[in-house]
């Protein structure tokens, strides 16, 4: 193949890639502005977790039926990934998100979940005991500098604490989010980690409502988007299909075209999509000191991936240089090398 078509295709594919990202983004970030307009005619953040979490489940129950063909024991090894998943990744984050929606803005709620990667460092550090890399601490000050504007402690609005709280539990369960979902796994496809995650995560949600644990208020009065009053149905579809369904999809979609640390880097735009959404459907805006604080956190956020990548590809380099050394103690395999295959 030629040098021009080999470019003229990595191109190609980079650009599909980054577009199935901004878009996996754009549909993430309407769950916010779609979850609050239910729960501003009366729906409990619980009852529209459940309502999400039970559609979507159903719907891609299909695709990860046909993925697994059969191969029904990788739902038996990896039953423990997925109930966690489902249970704090997708159960708890949601649900503690939606409590937050309900007592603050959807983009200072966002911004406080968005502090996991920094509150990743933190825990890194603190169980290692190795200092993190002077970009990496950069970052992590910079977000928490960051945090202190969303809250804007000094202004007119007073920011509800417990709604941050909320935030901040969201926050901690994105944290268990990514550690769950950074595990190298070949046996367990990622459409079914998250139709497995959603349906347990549904489950959960029915059961703490059937026991009485959790309030469960549904609502069949029109819900407002923008200038447009709507049947609540419109709403929970929303939520289900693009704020979910389409969501998932694609983000898995994209992971698997860009790399998880690219994609990653992408994902940060939701912030930027779900408060467009809220001024678009909600007519909600975070205020001047907010947005400054949320770029902060954002810009945060990215010193800390960029130093990670820059430290992976360090460790890459030194690698290389190591397999150009013989080695003197142990004999070089002459078969493959087990987990050489790893991208």
């Amino acid at each position: 193949m030629s040098a021009p078509t080999t470019k003229a295709d990595a191109k190609s594919f980079l650009a599909s890639g980054l577009g199935i990202a901004l878009f996996s983004s754009a549909v993430f970030g309407t769950s916010g502005s779609f979850a609050k307009s239910m729960l501003e005619t009366g729906w409990s953040p619980g009852a529209a977790v459940t309502v999400r979490l039970t559609g979507a489940a159903l719907i891609l129950a299909i695709p990860a039926v046909v993925v697994l063909r059969g191969r029904w024991h990788q739902l038996k090894d990896n039953w423990l990934t997925i109930l966690l998943f489902g249970l704090i990744g997708v159960a708890g984050c949601q649900l503690f998100y939606f409590n937050a929606v309900a007592r603050l803005s959807v983009g200072v709620a966002l911004l406080l979940e968005y502090l996991a990667p920094v509150m990743i460092v933190l825990w890194l550090w603190i169980s290692s005991r190795r200092k993190p890399r002077a970009l990496t601490a950069a970052g992590a000050l910079l977000s928490l500098g960051g945090l202190v504007l969303v809250l804007d402690l000094t202004g007119a609005v007073k920011v509800d604490f417990v709604g941050v709280l909320w935030g901040m539990a969201a926050a901690v369960c994105l944290v268990i989010y990514f550690f769950i979902t950074a595990k190298e796994n070949d046996t367990l496809p990622p459409l079914v980690l998250a139709s497995g995650g959603l349906l347990v995560g549904a489950l959960t949600m029915w059961l703490v409502g059937l026991l009485g644990l959790l309030p469960m208020t549904f609502s069949t009065a029109d819900t407002t988007l923008g200038p447009w009053t709507l049947p609540w149905w419109v709403s929970a579809v929303g939520l289900i299909i693009l704020a979910t369904v389409l969501a998932y999809v694609s983000g898995i979609m994209a992971a698997r075209s860009l790399g998880s640390k690219v994609a990653s880097f992408v994902s940060l735009t939701e912030v930027l999509f779900a408060v467009i959404w809220a001024w678009l459907l909600l007519g909600e805006l975070p205020g001047p000191i907010q947005l400054l604080g949320g770029l902060l956190i954002v810009g945060g956020v990215v010193l800390v991936r960029v130093d990670e990548l820059r430290g992976d590809r360090r460790a890459a380099a030194a690698g290389a240089r190591a397999l150009d050394h013989p080695n003197d103690v142990e004999p070089v395999p002459s078969g493959p090398v087990a987990g050489a295959s790893r991208d």
